[in-house]
C-alpha cells in the first residue's frame, strides 16, 4: 500500500507539472481556437532562461529560495514577452486564414524555436544548477519525497490557483471568457479583443516557463528538444480533459501524471510514453470532447 501511495504522490507531483503546460494549449483553444504546438518549445525556453538567470545571481554555487523565486519569475517574465511576439508576428496575420493555415504556422513556429535553440543554446545537453538543496521529506505511512519535489507540486497549485482568480474575478479574466464565447460581440461590448489574445498568450506562455524551471529543478539535464514529448503530452491532457476547459486541463494533466507513473512503476518504462497516445485514443472513441468538454453541433 505504501508502494502505491509512493506511486500516487509521485504522479500528482508530475500530473501538476503537465497540467500547468496543458493551461496554456486550452486557454489559446479557447480564445482563438488554435492549438499552439509551440507551446512546448516556450516550455523548452523557460528552462533554458531559467538557466542563464540563475548564472547571473551565481545561483548554483550559492542556492537559496530567495534565489529560486527570482530565476522562475525572470523566466516567466521573458517567456510571457516571447509569447506575446509570438502571437503578433507568427499567429495575428493568420487569423482570419483557415483553421489549416494557423495549424502549419504553429507547426512552423515550432520548428523555428527548436532550431533556433539549437544555434543559440548549442546541441549539447546542458546542467540546470540545483537552485534548492534536496533533502527527503517523509509525509507518513511510509510516503517520502524530496523537497523539490514539494516545491513543484506547491508552486504549480499556487500558479493554478492564481489563474483560477484571475479567470473568475478579474474584469480582464471575464473580458478572456467573453472572447472565448464570441469575437464580435465582445468587440462590441468595447473589449480590445487584440489586446486579450496577447494577454492569453501572455500568461500561457508564463506558466510553461514556469514549468521548464520546475522540471529542471528535479531533473537538471536541458536541452534545445526537451520541449516535444511533454508538449504533446500536455496537448494530450487538454484534450483529456476537454480542451478550452481550464478545470479540465488540470484534471487531464494529473490524470496523465499519475498514469504515467504508474505504468512505470507496475508495467514497465518501455511504456512510459506510450500511456499518453493510448489515453488519447481511449478518449477520442469513448468521449471525444473529452472529460469536462461538451459536444457542439457545426452546421455546414
Amino acid at each position: 500500500m505504501s508502494e502505491f501511495l509512493q506511486q500516487l504522490v509521485n504522479g500528482v507531483t508530475w500530473g501538476s507539472v503537465y497540467a500547468l503546460i496543458a493551461l496554456g494549449y486550452t486557454m489559446v483553444y479557447g480564445i482563438l481556437r488554435l492549438i499552439n504546438f509551440a507551446h512546448g518549445d516556450i516550455y523548452m525556453l523557460g528552462a533554458f532562461v531559467g538557466l542563464y538567470a540563475s548564472r547571473f545571481l551565481n545561483a548554483g554555487a550559492e542556492p537559496s529560495p530567495g534565489k529560486a523565486l527570482v530565476v522562475l519569475l525572470a523566466s516567466m517574465v521573458v517567456c510571457a514577452f516571447i509569447g506575446v511576439l509570438i502571437e503578433r508576428f507568427a499567429y495575428k496575420p493568420v487569423r482570419k486564414s483557415s483553421r489549416l493555415a494557423a495549424l502549419i504556422t504553429a507547426i512552423g513556429v515550432s520548428l523555428l524555436l527548436e532550431n533556433g535553440g539549437v544555434l543559440v543554446f548549442g546541441a549539447d545537453p546542458k546542467f540546470f544548477p540545483q537552485l534548492v538543496v534536496s533533502h527527503p521529506v517523509e509525509l507518513g505511512a511510509g510516503v517520502t519525497v524530496s523537497n523539490q519535489q514539494l516545491i513543484v507540486l506547491v508552486v504549480s497549485l499556487v500558479l493554478m490557483l492564481l489563474l483560477r482568480l484571475l479567470v473568475r474575478h478579474t474584469r480582464v479574466g471575464k473580458a478572456m471568457q467573453a472572447v472565448s464565447h464570441n469575437h464580435m460581440a465582445a468587440s462590441l461590448m468595447g473589449i480590445s479583443v487584440d489586446r486579450i489574445i496577447s494577454f492569453t498568450f501572455m500568461i500561457g506562455s508564463a506558466l510553461a516557463a514556469a514549468a521548464g524551471v520546475l522540471v529542471a529543478l528535479q531533473s537538471p539535464k536541458i536541452e534545445p528538444y526537451m520541449g516535444i514529448m511533454p508538449g504533446l503530452k500536455a496537448f494530450v491532457a487538454a484534450v483529456l480533459g476537454g480542451i478550452g476547459n481550464v478545470p479540465g486541463a488540470v484534471v487531464g494533466g494529473l490524470v496523465m501524471g499519475v498514469a504515467e507513473v504508474l505504468v512505470t512503476g507496475y508495467v514497465s518504462p518501455t511504456y512510459r510514453d506510450a500511456i499518453a497516445f493510448v489515453l488519447l485514443i481511449f478518449i477520442l472513441l469513448v468521449r471525444p470532447a473529452g472529460i469536462f468538454g461538451k459536444a457542439v453541433t457545426e452546421k455546414v
